[in-house]
């Protein structure tokens, strides 16, 4: 028998700013959420203004994360230690597992001015922390597109929606990354297994979440998920779109400094003596 989950935390984000002088909205790596293993950090950017972001991510390092960055709107260049270079754009996705050790740049090329997207960054287990970096580049048009009979648009970029698989995929903690859009005066599910963590990002209109005492949603909100193994969704006179996040959490220790990600603080102490010696990059 189901059990729909309910929203146990809304979560309100809190301005920061990062990299060079980029202006962005944070949901998770905050006082008040810190952590949803195996999940890290959730940023929001989005400005029509340039000055909030054209400063960008100069050449920086990541250790024991994979990162994700997907696009609503204008481009981002990437460089990195791996010798990839390109850009991506709107409805493009780019994942990159830091592994051991990557260096690399982010750098913001607006488009008509806008500037729009997110990025989430999951743990990788105490074993794979010191794995090879790789990297991913999806194409929005390599992303799949379930469209259900009510009107309910589903972007699958990792996980599965009914019996479609995502474009990204080969992701150490194998979580589901999913962009939803409902019209208004619907009803959407999604199964979500029992004991994994699980979050939606509310970024336009409202929706209510969860069972018979539904939490009402609106943009820019995160919600947590808990208690259960089906995410529910209902829409009244307007549309929701939000992202519908979930993972097995990996229940490690996390030790963590700026860009490193690790099980312990002597290991961030390596991570900062391989940057300083030149040997961070294997």
């Amino acid at each position: 028998m189901t059990k729909i989950r309910s929203v146990t935390r809304l979560i309100d984000p809190q301005p920061v700013l990062e990299g060079a002088g980029v202006r962005l909205k944070r949901s998770i790596a905050t006082r008040t959420l810190d952590y949803l293993d195996p999940f890290l950090l959730l940023d929001h950017f989005g400005s029509d203004r340039p000055e909030d972001y054209l400063a960008g991510f100069p050449m920086h390092p990541h250790r024991g994360i994979e990162t994700v960055t997907y696009m609503l709107a204008g481009r981002v260049f990437h460089r990195d230690s791996l010798g990839n270079s390109g850009s991506i754009q709107a409805g493009d996705v780019q994942w990159m597992t830091a592994g051991g050790g990557i260096m690399h740049e982010e750098m913001p090329q607006p488009v008509a001015g806008k500037m729009y997207g997110f990025q989430l960054w999951v743990n990788l287990p105490a074993r794979h922390k010191m794995m090879r970096p790789r990297y991913q580049e999806i194409a929005s048009a390599q992303i799949p597109e379930v469209l259900r009979p009510d009107g309910t648009r589903v972007r699958v970029i990792a996980g599965v929606v009914d019996g479609v698989q995502g474009a990204v995929r080969d992701i150490v903690a194998d979580p589901t990354y999913l962009d939803v859009t409902l019209p208004p005066s619907i009803t959407f599910t999604q199964p979500v297994p029992n004991g994994d963590s699980a979050f939606a990002y509310v970024f336009e209109g409202q929706g209510a979440f969860g069972a018979a005492q539904a939490e009402q949603v609106r943009s820019t909100r995160l919600a947590i998920l808990e208690g259960g193994d089906v995410i529910e969704v209902r829409t009244g006179d307007q549309p929701v779109r939000f992202l519908l996040v979930s993972g097995k959490p990996l229940g490690e220790p996390i030790a963590r400094y700026g860009p490193f990600v690790m099980t312990t603080r002597d290991e961030i102490e390596e991570a900062l003596r391989d940057l300083r010696n030149g040997t961070f990059v294997r």
